[in-house]
């Protein structure tokens, strides 16, 4: 898809997710196709970062919703990273903070996931 790229990146017990674009069902479906591959790898603790992701329609997040049950379901972690105010503002509102941390940077999010700092 030239219009929507996700990068995976694998850490000991964590994966970084990235991705690029808009994230409507094809985003959103590209994004749930790589968490689940990694899920698959037996690491359920992922951060997503949406840094070059600034827009989120409602198909996208209700996308967004079934990734986080599956990760609940096996007991993983969830995190957004590097969200616009505008996404995290809608994020909020429609739920998906009660359920996945926010992290201001990438950076904030692998030190946490590391044990090595706080929100």
């Amino acid at each position: 898809m030239a219009d929507f790229n996700v990068r995976v990146q694998k850490y000991d017990c964590f994966a970084v997710i990235r991705s690029q674009g808009y994230i409507n069902n094809l985003g959103g479906e590209e994004i749930a196709r790589e968490c689940r591959e990694v899920m698959k790898s037996g690491i359920n603790d992922l951060i997503l970062n949406l840094k070059e992701s600034t827009v989120v329609n409602s198909i996208g997040i209700s996308i967004l919703i079934e990734i986080i049950e599956e990760i609940l379901k096996k007991e993983g972690r969830l995190a957004f990273s590097d969200l616009t105010p505008t996404v995290a503002k809608t994020f909020k509102i429609m739920g998906l903070l009660q359920f996945a941390e926010h992290f201001e940077s990438e950076k904030v999010a692998i030190q946490a996931f590391n044990g090595n700092a706080k929100k």
